[in-house]
């Protein structure tokens, strides 16, 4: 059974990471959080050590969220080429969905946090690291099943897939305008088809 602590810490997760999300660690003042959440800073901090914790512990809640539902999307499929087009297929609708976030958590924090917090920054590259570990891994299904050529080497195309993704949210948010993704996204398309593809 949850506890009453439990609850509350998560509720303030919850209602503080699009805070963060949307206006970066440094930027996010202790009175944004009380004024949020309704709390005192000391109901606040007597859920989390300090700021620098409450703000990994929203990244990881706003990340787990995104990767949920990147999984979900992919279940439509068990063939790994497929998998790999439906991953481009949810980020062609991205900018719309990061919207209601505050914006992509791992492009947000990871900018925010290069210059200002080397923790955060670490839990966001442990991010990036895992999400190219799992693209080379569905990568490598597929060549295990004749899906995708044998020739391809799965964590230079995951890393090259999720470079071209995460720059076209880069651009699609710098200029607002969605058509970064959608155009970056039917380029991914086509090297999954024509390079990946056995």
């Amino acid at each position: 059974m949850t506890t009453k602590a439990e609850k509350t810490a998560t509720y303030i997760i919850e209602t503080v990471a699009p805070i963060f999300n949307k206006n970066g660690y440094a930027a996010t003042s202790i009175s944004d959080l009380t004024k949020a959440t309704g709390l005192t800073k000391g109901a606040i901090y007597g859920n989390f050590e300090n700021k620098e914790q409450l703000a990994i512990a929203a990244f990881k809640f706003m990340v787990k969220s995104l990767m949920q539902e990147i999984v979900k999307h992919m279940e439509q499929s068990d063939s790994p080429i497929e998998k790999l087009l439906l991953i481009s297929d949810f980020y062609r609708n991205y900018y719309m969905y990061a919207n209601k976030m505050g914006g992509c958590p791992i492009l947000n924090i990871g900018v925010d946090a290069n210059n200002q917090n080397s923790l955060l920054l670490e839990k966001v590259r442990v991010i990036i690291q895992r999400i190219q570990d799992q693209l080379a891994s569905i990568i490598e299904d597929g060549i295990a099943i004749g899906e995708i050529s044998t020739k391809v080497n799965a964590m230079y195309a995951a890393k090259r897939i999720d470079t071209m993704i995460q720059g076209a949210i880069f651009m699609a948010y710098t200029m607002d305008d969605e058509f970064y993704i959608k155009d970056t996204m039917d380029q991914v398309d086509k090297m999954i088809n024509e390079e990946l593809r056995a």
